[in-house]
């Protein structure tokens, strides 16, 4: 492993930043949401700007370390992890807009005592021996919902979490990426120049290793932190639940239609343009999967619009339209031909509808319950109001209060004039965690009783 000398970005002789807070030290948060700079006032009282109060931490403290990408150092790593103690740091790295899927190709892991350890997950298969280390331990993680699914594809799993993203929602925080919740609550800016990068490049360079072990590198920290605050504020309860709501969370059902998702398709207004649209996308879907490519990489979403538009008659119309012109769309010009031959050969009882059928218990956008049912309409404007007053009362988001999904489903199923005990169970019932349950259910039936 490389090493290198602690902190090594620091200037000679700075101090380590103590952890500060909002009231100690008054702080903005510049548009990068990684910068926190100190305001004090000149002689003659007008706000002047300081230096800015963050230590820029460019180096991991022990340097960045090799990729672990064999059996035997995936031995190494895992007894190296085994032999350390307490909470373990985890971050993953994707190729979104590059390849098909949300597969990790970058696993980040950090222990104290054990440093970090980047891990190439599509050159060893079998990570049994490392889950039995990982795996019953409490992982910290900056927005967890985004990285787990990744991770159990590998079958990494943690028996408890701690999400630094979540805490700070919890906590009213207005800026809660990363930078800026490092910044703000230890002192040190993070940079984010490699978020977007193609992670399933090989060999990964040097400059996007460091940022990914930075990534890890004070999560444990910041989640010590953390925790204070929210003991303080007497959230941690509310957090604890939260946590394991997201840790426990289903995977998200497939969506129905998908292919109606594609950006500009409400300029298809006829129903054979839309069959062409459905069976371009398909096909794309198809192609996308069996190259490993992201599918706005395959054929964007322009091109299916364009000629579900067209509707072009033969291969020479499909490559006239100027968004199946480029070398790559003309490649495969007879494969996109093909899926728009079969939709034009449809019969009229196999187009598809103008609009989506129906979820089977799926609610009505709001917008159409002043028609469809004015009573809920009048409940769910009620419900919102006092969801709202009661965020801003605790100072949390309105959204991690309660979601707007139980919002609008309380809304439309409520009977009228219920009892706080009839509130309460549906709550419940509709997945609400017990804190939010405790906090809303009686402001909830006074509002739903008056509206």
């Amino acid at each position: 492993m490389t090493t290198a000398p602690a902190r090594p970005s620091r200037a000679a002789g700075a101090q380590r930043p103590r952890r500060r807070t909002v009231e100690a030290v008054p702080a903005t948060i510049d548009a990068s949401d990684h910068l926190v700079t100190g305001i004090s006032t000149g002689e003659d009282g007008a706000a002047t700007a300081e230096a800015p109060a963050t230590v820029p931490l460019t180096e991991p403290a022990e340097g960045v370390p090799p990729v672990t990408a064999t059996p035997e150092a995936l031995a190494e790593t895992t007894a190296r992890l085994a032999a350390a103690g307490g909470p373990l740091a985890v971050d993953a790295e994707r190729a979104s807009g590059f390849r098909y899927g949300q597969s990790a190709y970058l696993v980040q892991l950090r222990r104290p005592g054990a440093g970090t350890v980047l891990l190439d997950p599509t050159t060893l298969p079998d990570l049994g021996e490392l889950a039995a280390v990982v795996n019953p331990t409490e992982w910290v993680l900056h927005a967890a919902d985004q990285d787990l699914p990744c991770l159990r594809e590998l079958g990494l799993s943690p028996a408890a979490l701690f999400d630094t993203e979540l805490a700070s929602r919890l906590l009213g925080r207005a800026h809660v990426g990363l930078a800026a919740v490092v910044a703000e609550n230890l002192g040190y800016a993070l940079a984010k120049e490699h978020s977007a990068a193609d992670w399933s490049t090989r060999p990964l360079p040097e400059s996007w290793l460091r940022y990914a072990a930075l990534d890890v590198e004070l999560l444990v920290e910041l989640r010590a932190v953390l925790t204070e605050q929210l003991e303080e504020a007497g959230k941690l309860g509310w957090a604890l639940e939260e946590f394991e709501h997201v840790r426990t969370a289903a995977p998200a059902a497939p969506r129905v239609d998908p292919w109606r998702r594609t950006s500009g398709l409400q300029a298809v207004r006829d129903l054979r343009g839309l069959a062409v649209a459905r069976e371009l996308w398909e096909a794309r879907e198809e192609l996308a999967r069996r190259r490993d490519r992201a599918p706005g990489r395959v054929l964007p979403a322009t091109a299916i619009v364009a000629a579900a538009l067209a509707k072009p008659r033969s291969l020479e119309e499909l490559t006239r339209l100027k968004e199946f012109s480029g070398k790559g769309t003309r490649r495969h010009a007879p494969y996109w031909f093909a899926a728009v031959a079969r939709a034009l050969a449809l019969p009229e009882s196999e187009l598809p509808a103008r609009r989506a059928a129906p979820v089977p218990g799926q609610l009505p956008a709001p917008r159409s319950w002043p028609d469809k049912n004015p009573d809920a309409a009048v409940r769910l404007d009620a419900v919102r109001t006092s969801v709202r007053a009661l965020a801003e009362q605790l100072r949390l988001p309105q959204e991690n209060l309660l979601s707007p999904a139980v919002q609008r489903q309380l809304a439309w199923e409520v009977k009228p004039r219920p009892s706080i005990g009839q509130v309460t169970d549906r709550l419940s019932a509709l997945g609400a965690r017990p804190w939010q349950v405790a906090q809303v259910a009686e402001p909830l039936t006074k509002a739903l009783r008056t509206a």
